[in-house]
């Protein structure tokens, strides 16, 4: 069966660092020796005492780091995901306000 998804209004705001917009940071050595997914693109923010984090979103699978040029979406319900640069525009549609 094909189905289509149900027009939905979100928020979709590109990531930037210092805005609030991660649930939480890991340090990047423990993100690296996970290695289960790909690490090149991901956001990399260097503290004060020298520790370099990623920054990621918690929903109901778990967390999704955010990697450079992508999106965060939230659902009118506050649940929020994380989308690439590349595919926000093919998945949203801007709306008027």
């Amino acid at each position: 069966m094909k189905c289509v998804r149900v027009a939905l209004e979100v928020n979709v705001d590109k990531y930037e660092t210092g805005k609030g917009m991660e649930d939480g940071f890991e340090l990047w050595t423990d993100v690296v020796t996970r290695g289960w997914f790909v690490t090149d693109s991901l956001v990399q923010i260097k503290r004060e005492n020298g520790a370099i984090v990623c920054p990621y979103i918690l929903h109901k699978r778990g967390k999704t780091f955010i990697s450079e040029g992508d999106y965060i979406i939230t659902d009118v319900d506050g649940s929020k995901h994380v989308c690439s640069g590349s595919k926000i525009f093919e998945r949203y549609t801007p709306v008027e306000e």
